[in-house]
């Protein structure tokens, strides 16, 4: 496996540089041709538009990817021919995920599916595409344990991976324990509370790792279902354990029942750092919280509106702009999704970088020359709207299929929008540490 620490090296000289059991099917669905008027390219768009996941992140990242097929149709798809999506809704149920995949690989005989929101839903269904030898292109699941020692051939993972979002929220609690915190990291107190499922159990693991290779203590970590009715029982073992920072790997409506049980119970805390899922929604978390989102931090890959574009590639920069305006004009929020960011970019860089060059090479696309294809896609550090490169790792790796440029980032939210805190390098501004007085959750 890549050196957990690689990527940052990699981020911070770059930057330098750069400055439902199954239900009735969704129908295919054909986005906006623009001048590719040959005949359409069947692609499979699987996300969850219904369940709890929906609202978690999942439906943004349909959003992008739907963005990202009208623009590339728009400048004349592959060879003139349109990208013609191929929708699936997996409900937020892993057993409806596995009937969709049997249905876009069988009836629909798709060489490639794109997509996959839930690292609970990536664990059983590559195995069933590494066994179909058919295209898993995971635009959004991010728990390690997807790719690592499986060595597989047909899935690939443009985005980041678990132990990138645990390297990033203890090491941004390692570099300002001292100054911020008023304590040496050996001293500050960790707990860490996680969904069960193969997502937050990733992101735990990774934290238990950092901290034990930083010495830094973690004084308590439990998981729990994200359907959970009540948390009432680990928010009291929080409040005992009295920690300094509160990291949270969940989905919702988990996090919501977290935050409300825990200013009801009166649990107190100097930061709170989120991995994604959820944590990424702001406009949806403002809602029902308002200001009490204030100071909270998240990790995930960067949101392509909290970056300095005259730091990407001219390409590249041009590019996110025009998401930005073209999302911004169907979506209209307070601020750009993470997830949106990640289902724009990630399906781009199949369209562009897999498939265009693919139907070039062979008039077609098979999983085959799809595979071949992915396996050469060489993109710089800058090269992307979310500030990452893009090359995969080969097969035989630790981490086959996995981006190996791949960056995740540390942001902080005020007034419902994200600025990003970590790595300094990249850092809009310095973070906000520990939460101020009169916070409703900071520590007194």
């Amino acid at each position: 496996m890549q050196d957990i620490s690689s990527s940052r090296r990699q981020l911070l000289q770059a930057s330098a540089g750069l400055g439902l059991a199954a239900t009735v099917p969704a129908a295919p669905r054909a986005w906006a041709q623009g001048p590719a008027r040959g005949e359409p390219l069947r692609v499979g768009v699987m996300t969850d538009l219904s369940g709890p996941f929906a609202g978690a992140g999942s439906q943004p990242l349909f959003w992008g990817a739907e963005v990202a097929i009208e623009l590339f149709n728009e400048r004349g798809g592959a060879g003139g021919r349109p990208v013609q999506a191929v929708t699936a809704d997996s409900q937020s149920k892993a057993d409806v995920a596995i009937n969709e995949a049997e249905r876009l690989l069988g009836q629909e005989r798709l060489e490639v599916v794109t997509g996959i929101y839930s690292s609970a839903h990536a664990v059983p269904l590559s195995q069933r595409f590494e066994q179909a030898k058919k295209i898993m292109w995971i635009t959004s699941a991010i728990a390690t344990a997807v790719l690592k020692d499986k060595n597989f051939q047909y899935v690939f993972r443009p985005t980041v991976h678990s132990d990138q979002y645990a390297e990033g929220s203890v090491s941004v609690i390692q570099e300002n324990a001292q100054s911020k915190f008023g304590v040496a990291p050996e001293r500050i107190r960790i707990a860490v509370i996680y969904e069960d499922g193969p997502y937050g159990t990733g992101v735990a693991t990774g934290i238990e790792q950092q901290c034990r290779a930083r010495n830094m203590p973690l004084v308590m970590k439990e998981g729990y279902s994200a359907s959970a009715p009540d948390l009432s029982t680990m928010i009291t073992k929080l409040r005992r354990e009295r920690p300094d920072v509160i990291l949270h790997a969940g989905y919702n409506p988990d996090i919501t029942l977290f935050l409300r049980q825990a200013r009801s119970g009166g649990l107190r805390f100097k930061a709170l750092i989120g991995h994604g899922a959820g944590y990424s929604q702001i406009d949806r978390l403002a809602e029902t919280f308002g200001a009490d989102m204030n100071g909270v931090c998240n990790v995930d890959p960067a949101g392509t509106q909290m970056l300095d574009h005259s730091k990407l590639t001219p390409d590249a920069a041009a590019l996110a702009q025009e998401f930005v305006r073209r999302f911004q004009a169907k979506h209209r929020m307070n601020d750009l999704p993470t997830h949106a960011s990640m289902g724009f970019n990630n399906t781009w860089v199949f369209l562009e970088n897999v498939l265009k060059p693919t139907v070039a090479r062979t008039g077609g696309m098979t999983a085959d020359a799809l595979r071949q294809s992915a396996l050469q896609v060489d993109i710089p550090v800058g090269g992307t709207i979310q500030g990452y490169g893009v090359k995969f790792n080969p097969p035989g790796h630790t981490m086959s299929g996995q981006n190996e440029r791949s960056v995740a980032v540390v942001m902080q939210y005020e007034n419902a929008k994200a600025k990003v805190i970590w790595p300094s390098a990249i850092a809009g501004g310095p973070p906000v540490f520990p939460l101020p007085a009169g916070h409703p959750y900071a520590a007194r």
